[in-house]
């Protein structure tokens, strides 16, 4: 009996205080795919650089470019949708995700370095392109 009221009042508690996650302001499920296959693809691209030596300036600049072309020849046409900053956040979760740890990045102060680090090098890379567009 005492173990159904602490599983009660743990259903309870969880109902009221739900667990707070990462959210994306696409609405657009099509918008929301496009955005995950392109952090995924950034996100094997950078951790591959890593693993293989390359400092993180020199992986950044690399996965970059490389995720670039493969945007920039796309014909989708969901991608100018795309806004730059919840697809840094997508690509900075992804990569915390996979590989992270490995380099000291966990946990949201993890995403949030990586967010800055990203879009600071974006920009110095690519100064006249849009990711998405």
């Amino acid at each position: 009996m005492l173990k159904f009221f602490f599983v009660l009042l743990l259903i309870i508690f969880f109902q009221l205080r739900p667990a707070i996650g990462f959210a994306f302001d696409t609405s657009d499920p099509s918008v929301s795919l496009l955005q995950n296959r392109i952090s995924n693809n950034f996100s094997k691209k950078y951790c591959n650089a890593i693993q293989n030596g390359f400092s993180k300036d020199e992986a950044m600049k690399s996965a970059i470019v490389k995720t670039e072309n493969i945007i920039s020849f796309s014909y989708n046409p969901q991608k100018k949708w795309i806004e730059k900053s919840d697809l840094a956040n997508q690509i900075s979760l992804q990569v915390v995700n996979d590989c992270g740890w490995s380099f000291g990045l966990i946990g949201k102060e993890g995403v949030d370095y990586f967010k800055s680090y990203f879009l600071e090098i974006y920009e110095k890379t690519t100064p006249d392109k849009n990711f998405s567009r």
